[in-house]
């Protein structure tokens, strides 16, 4: 099995718009809390991905990283650069994305490292997130270095219940920088 995360071009956004909505569509379907709920279609992620992701991916708002296990997209993460002056210093991550029968092994973990060190590559000192309390993600955030900031109860909609959740957001320094407490 050959694995290969790396950034996706913009040239090839369009050729891998089935697979990001397969992708984005079986996690909604299997309770990921990333914005969007049941009923969920597959026209619905590729909207998604054309209409808001591939636009700022070729702005350069947005690296978009995609984990390939032969060849086939399995994974994807986002890496939101762009940022008002003030903040230049930081990216916000977004969009942790496994194929349910892809997790497991290790690709998650592997996005957000080499999500990491593009930022740093991008001179970013400062990493923020976002995750429904609880989620096997926050334990993988936490495991990676990643500390709660906090929580907001009732932040977010339940995928597949009308039940609101709390969301734990969380951070990590990735170089020393002037961070006032």
């Amino acid at each position: 099995m050959t694995i290969e995360i790396r950034p996706v071009t913009a040239a090839e956004l369009h050729s891998l718009t089935d697979a990001l909505a397969e992708i984005l569509w079986a996690c909604v379907q299997a309770g990921a809390s990333v914005s969007f709920v049941l009923p969920f279609s597959h026209p619905d992620a590729a909207r998604f991905w054309s209409d808001q992701i591939f636009p700022a991916v070729q702005r350069g708002d947005i690296i978009l990283f995609g984990a390939f296990v032969d060849g086939q997209l399995q994974g994807t993460a986002q890496l939101a650069v762009a940022q008002p002056p003030n903040q230049q210093h930081r990216a916000d991550v977004a969009k942790l994305l496994v194929h349910p029968k892809a997790r497991r092994g290790g690709l998650g973990r592997a996005l957000m490292l080499a999500l990491e060190t593009e930022a740093q590559h991008h001179g970013k000192t400062l990493l923020v997130l976002d995750t429904r309390s609880g989620d096997p993600s926050q334990r993988l955030y936490e495991s990676l270095g990643y500390q709660v900031a906090g929580a907001i109860p009732g932040y977010c909609r339940n995928p597949s219940a009308d039940v609101f959740e709390a969301t734990t957001y969380l951070y990590k320094v990735l170089a020393p920088a002037a961070i006032a407490p």
